[in-house]
C-alpha cells in the first residue's frame, strides 16, 4: 500500500490538531481552478485559489478567493488598508512563500502574511484550498482555516 504523501500544509494542520481531508488529482499545468473543482466533484464556489499581492506600502498580503472569481484589487486594497494592491510577479512566488504557482496555500508559507478569505467561504461547512503542492488539495472548515492562518473574512471579489 502506498503511503499517503504529506505536504507541509498537512503537517501544520496536524501540529495544530486541526481536522482536514486531503484530496489528490493528476495535475495538468493547463488546468483551471474550475477544472480542478470538477475533478474533485465539487462546487467551484467551495474550491479556493490563493493569490499573493504587494500593497503600495511594500507589505505582502494573501487573498483566498473562489476559483471561478477574480480578486477585485480595489476591494483587496480597502480590506488591507492599502492605497493600492497588485499581484506579485509569478517568479517572486516561490522565494517569498515557498510555494510554486498552482500549489500556493494560505497555510504554512515561509513567513506569515496578513491573509484575507472571501466571505462566501463561511457559507460552507467545508472549503478546499491547495495543500501546498500541485495536485493536492485539502478540505477543511473555514473556522479551521482561520485558526491555521489567522485570516480575516472580507468581501474581496
Amino acid at each position: 500500500m502506498k503511503k499517503e504523501e504529506k505536504t507541509n500544509v498537512m503537517r501544520v494542520l496536524e501540529q495544530k490538531k486541526l481536522p482536514y481531508k486531503s484530496h489528490s488529482y493528476e495535475p495538468d499545468a493547463s488546468m483551471s481552478g474550475a477544472e480542478i473543482a470538477a475533478l474533485l466533484g465539487e462546487d467551484p464556489d467551495k474550491v479556493f485559489k490563493t493569490l499573493v499581492t504587494r500593497g503600495k506600502s511594500g507589505q505582502y498580503y494573501v487573498f483566498v478567493v473562489p476559483v471561478g472569481e477574480e480578486l477585485e484589487l480595489k476591494k483587496a486594497a480597502a480590506a488591507s488598508g492599502e492605497k493600492s494592491i497588485a499581484l506579485i510577479p509569478q517568479k517572486e512566488l516561490l522565494p517569498l512563500t515557498g510555494y510554486v504557482h498552482g500549489g500556493c496555500s494560505p497555510i504554512g508559507m515561509k513567513k506569515p502574511f496578513p491573509t484575507f478569505v472571501h466571505e462566501t467561504a463561511r457559507e460552507f461547512d467545508t472549503m478546499f484550498v491547495s495543500a501546498g503542492k500541485v495536485g493536492f488539495q485539502i478540505e477543511l472548515a473555514p473556522s479551521d482555516l482561520e485558526a491555521a492562518s489567522a485570516c480575516v473574512f472580507a468581501d474581496i471579489v
